[in-house]
């Protein structure tokens, strides 16, 4: 028999915009800066956990594993296991996944897991032919053949390139994400002022919550070095508007591309962790869950269509439970790109998507917008890609904790053609 599993706290820390250097926090400060606080209010020591899991995409070279130094940065004790997980924009999913599988098998009753990411550290690269010319050169026999090799020296060879733009780029169909999501915009015939709607409304939601303080049991505040405090999510524009987003100029498909960067998620760096635990861990503790988690699913489709990836998952994820659009009160469905959530939503209303794709016989309709996303989501507080999956978990949770609905779906499109989703429940 499988144990049922609860979400019993969260934490995150405020995303924080990269703004072309690195920013004042790695990964694994990131991490500390959520995980601290959130350990400090619990009624058990940090050694109590079975494990630690973390999602993590672009792991800096000082940080390998970034699961065990934040669990030991952390105090969490030199015998807890701990471990990365790496999905690109699932992975903070996918360590909620793998410890709900662990918790509900029995074999561990409390877990710490999250997700960590700084984009502002990723690395720059050099060129392939750049990296072959240095390794011939170190290794030749004399200085005379040193200085031969100088003649072939090519200056540009070694004009750095950003790691991050290489990493969005799919290595199979060689498509930027962007360029993805302008393949749903034409699949879809989502204009570029739907698209541009679409991102002002997640500004001004956000700015709502911020204002109502409908984020404050979520964000943490994190503290630099030089005692800098950072205290919301920065991204957020409460002033945006369609024509304010009109003035740019598409990214990728110029002239006539849909994708701007008013109307995709932000490159931010941030970090996020959940406290799964098992029915046990509650009673013993006295722990007061927010939410159970009931089911999960991961599915595939073309790269080139990466975007549908929530449609794909959540689609198998309901259909196992035998729900429908209606059954489901709130949708966190991650912002990559406003064409990209907006395809989502008309592949659900699409005849030939739902039964070519999804195998259905009808169309499975609509997701009314009062259901999605009702906070803003990425485009707006930005997509540290290893955390975002952990965050719209922990998000959902509180946010049917306080609107008093019953269950939700957060679920993800993942570059390289995947989707995530979850399925909870609060806690009554």
């Amino acid at each position: 028999m499988t144990q049922p599993v609860y979400l019993v706290d969260g934490a995150r820390t405020p995303f924080i915009k990269a703004r072309g250097k690195p920013g004042p926090f790695t990964p694994v400060d990131l991490a500390v800066q959520a995980g601290r606080p959130l350990l400090m209010r619990q009624p058990f020591s940090p050694k109590e956990f079975d494990e630690v899991i973390l999602g993590c995409v672009n792991v800096i070279a000082d940080e390998m594993n970034p699961a065990r130094v934040a669990a030991l940065r952390l105090d969490m004790g030199d015998e807890m296991p701990a471990f990365t997980v790496q999905i690109n924009c699932g992975s903070g999913m996918q360590s909620i996944d793998t410890a709900f599988r662990y918790i509900q098998d029995g074999t561990r009753d409390m877990i710490l897991a999250g997700g960590t990411e700084a984009l502002s550290h990723s690395p720059m690269i050099l060129k392939r032919d750049a990296v072959e010319w240095l390794g011939e050169f170190n290794s030749s026999k004399s200085i005379w053949d040193r200085l031969g090799k100088t003649t072939s020296f090519r200056p540009g060879d070694f004009k750095p390139q950003i790691g991050l733009e290489r990493g969005l780029t799919d290595p199979i169909t060689e498509l930027n994400m962007g360029q993805t999501a302008e393949i749903l915009a034409q699949i879809f015939d989502i204009s570029r002022e739907q698209a541009d709607e679409y991102a002002t409304e997640s500004h001004h939601r956000l700015a709502r919550a911020q204002n109502e303080g409908w984020l404050a049991d979520e964000v943490t505040p994190a503290f630099d070095r030089d005692g800098v405090a950072y205290d919301h999510d920065d991204g957020v524009r409460p002033d945006s508007s369609v024509e304010k987003l009109a003035k740019l100029k598409p990214a990728f498909e110029r002239p006539f591309g849909k994708v701007t960067p008013g109307n995709a998620s932000q490159i931010t760096d941030g970090a996020c962790w959940v406290i799964l635990a098992s029915e046990r861990a509650v009673e013993k503790w006295g722990l007061k869950p927010i939410a159970k988690i009931v089911d999960s699913e991961w599915g595939a489709l073309d790269p080139a269509i990466m975007g549908l990836g929530p449609v794909v998952s959540s689609t198998r994820l309901m259909q196992r439970h035998d729900m429908g659009l209606d059954n489901v009160d709130l949708w966190e469905l991650n912002e990559a790109f406003a064409a990209q959530v907006l395809g989502c939503l008309a592949a659900w209303e699409d005849e030939t998507v739902c039964r070519d794709v999804l195998g259905l016989d009808h169309p499975l309709g609509r997701i009314e917008r009062d259901k999605l996303n009702i906070d803003g989501g990425a485009i707006s507080l930005g997509h540290p890609v290893g955390t975002s999956g952990n965050r719209i978990v922990l998000h959902l949770a509180n946010a049917l904790r306080r609107t008093g609905k019953s269950r939700g779906i957060a679920t993800e499109c993942i570059g390289g053609g995947q989707g995530g989703a979850m399925l909870i429940e609060r806690v009554m």
